[in-house]
């Protein structure tokens, strides 16, 4: 692993593409690391089929640089579709010590929806209902607007703060929950 990380460090300096190829080599390589040692096998079986799948479909179409190319393209925009997705309901909630909570509160107390719409719903893969999917980890998500009113009527009959917001606020909430610990982070490092 020192080796490899010597290699991309080596390669990221001397190399303007360096940089950007850094992290997804890395990574690509972790995974496969992180299977292998914990002996996932059937995991490693699958990543292998796909992998071999993917080269065999886009190295004749493309070659092997384009090739490349596509596939660092599609994991960069894959994993940013992901960090926004995944954090616009989570990011922004103000989390402090537990409280001796009971779960349901706790779970609406860490997390928020945003809006329904056909847009919110395909973008999201159903993850905009985040309370809905933290407090039935198990169900299709494509179910979680079914249970949406259900959820919010018992929220409503128990005085628990239902939170949803339009889908542009959430990605400004990620901004201003970033900038404010970023802040707080600046502060602290320049008062030692």
């Amino acid at each position: 692993m020192t080796f490899l990380c010597s290699c991309l460090l080596f390669v990221s300096v001397s190399s303007p593409v360096g940089p950007p190829a850094l992290l997804p080599l890395y990574f690509q390589w972790y995974i496969f690391y992180f299977v292998i040692q914990r002996k996932k096998w059937v995991d490693l079986a699958w990543m292998i089929t796909f992998y071999v799948r993917f080269f065999l479909t886009y190295v004749p179409l493309l070659g092997l640089k384009a090739f490349l190319g596509l596939f660092f393209i599609v994991r960069f925009l894959e994993s940013n579709w992901f960090v926004w997705v995944t954090q616009m309901n989570h990011i922004p909630m103000h989390i402090d010590h537990d409280r001796n909570m009971d779960w349901v509160s706790t779970q609406l107390q860490a997390t928020c929806n945003v809006h329904k719409s056909a847009f919110n719903d395909w973008f999201s893969g159903h993850l905009n209902f985040q309370i809905e999917h933290h407090l039935f980890p198990t169900m299709p998500r494509h179910n979680y607007h079914k249970v949406a009113p259900l959820v919010q009527s018992l929220c409503a009959k128990h005085g628990i703060e239902y939170q949803s917001k339009p889908l542009l606020s959430a990605f400004a909430d990620i901004i201003h929950s970033l900038k404010e610990s970023g802040q707080l982070w600046l502060d602290a490092y320049l008062h030692q």
